[in-house]
């Protein structure tokens, strides 16, 4: 069997994932140590940043980690670590195949190329409409669309709207694998429920970043129409925290929880036992979230933006995305119809796990760093 040598970076921050962690640190920490148990090699480059009291780690589940300092700013932090890692990469010749998170990483194509080194690239959804980013972001990002078409040796996309968008922009064919959705089951224990005072079955949750384009602002203006005595319980916060995230927490609404950073199977569990999971985003790629709750048998309630309605189909609660008071509106008939949201719950687990497979898209990867070689 042919062994590849491959290293990683870009929109993950570590392996295993620490605070400040979103879809692209679960992606990477799900598939890589899969890579390796095939056979391959695979080195991580994760952050620190000023003040990380984390532990370090050399090796995760076969997965070899090296660290880079980088600075706090939202999105430069990513440009200097991905351009110390770009430069390791050539100059200690870490990998012969470089796979990018984002293509916000893709000026880096440029060099790693010119290296004679095999670039992918997956980009997981149309960053630069994302409303965190000031004007010169999105610029970036829409610069760095030109450079993700036509510089690596091949491009994936978790959802097929972006890939459309991509193929008829720069009339080119690129690649489609999918975010994966099964996981273990989490232990029973439900030490976390009563950390935080909540039992089975009485909470609204969300797990992910406070930023604009995840909609938060939108789920506490609909949840402070309810008339309920359940929770909702947000989980997460924002790698770099502004004023957005001081206005998500400046609430006097007693039945909504912030927890911080949960990680692993208290994540899991607070999914596994919420009444429903809400997924109130703007905008989303193959939401790994969204993949994670269907996979448990969750109740969902989400935006009806297109790649939210890829993953669930009718097995979802959808209300018009951007709507607080259709958001209201669509929580309000999940509380009244436990038993209709359940069955779709219930649906939706056997449907994404036939679909969204990790190992069929373990495989899948492993053959395009292959043909990239």
């Amino acid at each position: 069997m042919e062994k590849l040598k491959i290293a990683a970076f870009g929109g993950f921050r570590s392996i295993p994932p620490k605070a400040g962690a979103a879809g692209s640190d679960k992606f990477a920490l799900e598939l890589y140590p899969r890579i390796v148990a095939k056979g391959h090699s695979l080195l991580a480059y994760s952050r620190i940043y000023s003040g990380d009291n984390d532990e370090l780690h050399s090796e995760y589940q076969g997965v070899k980690i090296k660290y880079f300092s980088t600075i706090s700013k939202a999105g430069f932090d990513t440009l200097v670590h991905s351009a110390k890692a770009t430069f390791d990469v050539i100059f200690r010749n870490t990998a012969d195949v470089v796979h990018l998170h984002s293509g916000a990483n893709s000026i880096w194509a440029l060099f790693l190329r010119i290296a004679g080194k095999r670039v992918v690239i997956t980009q997981f959804a149309m960053d630069w409409k994302r409303d965190k980013w000031p004007w010169y972001g999105k610029m970036f990002y829409i610069v760095s669309n030109y450079l993700t078409a036509y510089c690596p040796d091949a491009v994936v996309f978790d959802n097929v709207f972006t890939k459309e968008y991509f193929e008829k922009k720069f009339s080119r064919q690129y690649n489609f694998i999918p975010y994966g959705s099964e996981i273990m089951p989490p232990p029973d224990n439900i030490t976390i429920l009563n950390k935080l005072g909540i039992v089975k079955n009485d909470y609204f949750l969300f797990v992910g970043r406070f930023i604009p384009d995840k909609g938060l602002h939108l789920l506490i203006k609909a949840f402070s129409k309810l008339t309920t005595n359940k929770k909702l319980v947000l989980v997460g916060g924002s790698p770099n925290p502004g004023e957005y995230e001081a206005g998500i927490k400046n609430t006097n609404d007693s039945r909504i929880i912030f927890p911080g950073y949960v990680y692993g199977d208290d994540t899991n569990l607070l999914m596994k036992n919420a009444y429903g999971y809400v997924q109130p985003s703007l905008i989303e790629g193959l939401s790994p979230v969204i993949l994670t709750v269907m996979g448990l048998g969750t109740p969902l309630v989400c935006s009806d933006i297109v790649e939210n309605k890829f993953i669930c189909g009718e097995n979802a609660i959808t209300f018009i995305s951007g709507n607080a008071n259709d958001l209201a509106t669509s929580l309000q008939y999940a509380l009244e119809n436990s038993d209709e949201i359940n069955k779709k719950a219930a649906a939706g687990a056997i449907d994404i796990t036939n679909r969204f497979n990790w190992d069929n898209i373990t495989d899948q990867y492993i053959e395009l760093f292959k043909k990239s070689k």
